[in-house]
């Protein structure tokens, strides 16, 4: 450290900021000062740790925790003097999350959950239940703390009882449910009735992000009003009764269900998120109908679909961060650009059919900060250099599909190439270092990222 230069502390952990988790484990072995300094909690306030199998944690390892002052963890099947270990070395904990559980679990296994005073956030992935997940105990220890809840690919002993179990929630903001199924068969998996729905919409006032998906294909659509409870203080009224969204995701559900006004009334939302899993021949796109009244709309995500033709007029010009996983034009490109003048962040895919997408950017989108492109099939050419021209551009992520890296790496040529890192270089020199250039994927977020929705490989 005597080498070092002498810098406060607060420096230091500024700098530290900038590494990956596994730099900053590798700082750590250094000297006992830079340990003490790259674990200072402001550098993992946001971090969850996973833990498997607690037998083997030694005190140290939980006192490090400690010391970080971390309160958000992902766990896999905890016995019950497993579950002892965290609630006595972890009791501060505000967020957990159980991932692939792996067997069938009984209700009373998530009653431990009461034993942390704190505990604000809770997600169950990937997990068979043949009890309520949520049981009358639990639901009323939980029903003022509980703001957010995730449950993904849990199949359930009845749908219906675990929506209103989550109704007593009252203080959620945050709510995921990507519906799995029911009992043990092969049954299609059914929607959640409109009526157990709406009750869920008008119970839970505070609600602000709701992602909501199903997999499966009901005999019949939806009803027009099944995203828009009507508000019971104004019987006979179309007037909306439920929370005021202000981002919306629909996962897996394909056009045959949702009707055109599905949305007509969540006029509050600021995000959306459509991620379709297949689009049937000769079903009209309805996205143009379903943007029409977001005219307040600042984030809009489209998975999968249609073509971009069917729908690029009616983007709200709002619009300042843009992602579209579709097959992409230029012609596409050119008719995005003028419904979307303010657009500072902008991600998409680089396809056989794109041309020279890095050429025609800096034309059509001038005022892009961040911009993320992922490479199908071929690598960044020379027209990479094109993007110097985005005068506000200060990130930069360039990535490619995991078939693409692991042909290259059994080759000998791992991502980033020569060639491209060559390229890499050439940018940061001519905007004088001013765009930060990203080549790998971000690590997971097991607290927010189910598998439905992660795009890492």
């Amino acid at each position: 450290m005597e080498e070092l230069p002498h810098l406060p502390p607060e420096v230091w952990v500024y700098v530290f900021s900038y590494l990956s988790t596994d730099e900053k484990h590798t700082v750590r072995t250094v000297c006992r000062q830079l340990k003490r300094l790259v674990d200072h909690p402001s550098l993992w306030r946001d971090y969850t740790v996973v833990l498997s199998d607690l037998r083997r944690y030694t005190y140290g390892f939980w006192d490090t925790l400690n010391h970080r002052k971390l309160t958000r963890v992902a766990v896999r099947h905890l016995r019950r003097k497993e579950w002892r270990r965290l609630v006595k070395f972890l009791p501060s904990l505000t967020a957990i999350v159980f991932v692939d559980g792996g067997r069938v679990y009984k209700g009373k296994y998530l009653d431990n959950l009461a034993r942390f005073p704190d505990l604000r956030e809770l997600g169950v992935r990937n997990a068979n239940w043949d009890e309520p997940v949520i049981g009358g105990s639990l639901s009323g220890q939980l029903h003022e703390r509980l703001t957010h809840l995730s449950a993904c690919n849990v199949r359930l002993p009845c749908t219906v009882e675990f929506i209103n179990a989550v109704s007593h929630l009252v203080n959620l903001r945050y709510l995921v449910f990507h519906q799995q199924g029911e009992g043990y068969g092969l049954d299609t998996v059914r929607p959640v009735p409109c009526g157990v729905f709406h009750n869920l919409l008008l119970s839970l006032k505070k609600l602000k992000h709701l992602s909501w998906g199903m997999r499966g294909e009901p005999p019949e659509p939806l009803p027009d009003d099944y995203l828009s409870p009507s508000d019971p203080e104004n019987p006979g009224t179309p007037r909306y009764g439920g929370p005021a969204l202000t981002s919306l995701e629909l996962v897996d559900y394909p056009e045959t269900i949702l009707p055109e006004n599905a949305l007509r009334s969540l006029t509050s939302l600021r995000s959306l998120t459509i991620r379709y899993r297949y689009i049937r021949e000769g079903i009209e796109c309805r996205l143009t109908s379903w943007l029409s009244p977001l005219q307040q709309l600042e984030t809009l995500t489209i998975i999968g679909g249609n073509s971009l033709a069917a729908y690029t007029t009616t983007i709200p010009s709002s619009v300042t961060r843009l992602t579209l996983r579709v097959a992409i034009t230029l012609k596409d490109m050119d008719s995005i650009a003028p419904k979307v003048p303010g657009l500072e962040h902008l991600d998409i895919e680089q396809n056989r059919s794109s041309g020279s997408l890095c050429r025609r950017i800096p034309m059509l989108f001038p005022q892009l900060r961040t911009l993320r492109i992922r490479f199908f099939r071929r690598e960044p050419e020379k027209d990479l250099l094109s993007l110097n021209r985005l005068r506000h551009l200060v990130q930069l992520e360039l990535l490619v599909e995991r078939s693409f890296i692991l042909r290259d790496y059994l080759n000998g040529h791992p991502w980033p190439s020569p060639s491209v890192r060559a390229l890499i270089n050439q940018l940061r020199e001519l905007s004088e270092n001013r765009i930060t250039v990203i080549t790998t994927m971000r690590q997971r977020n097991p607290l927010r990222e189910c598998d439905c929705v992660w795009e890492g490989d």
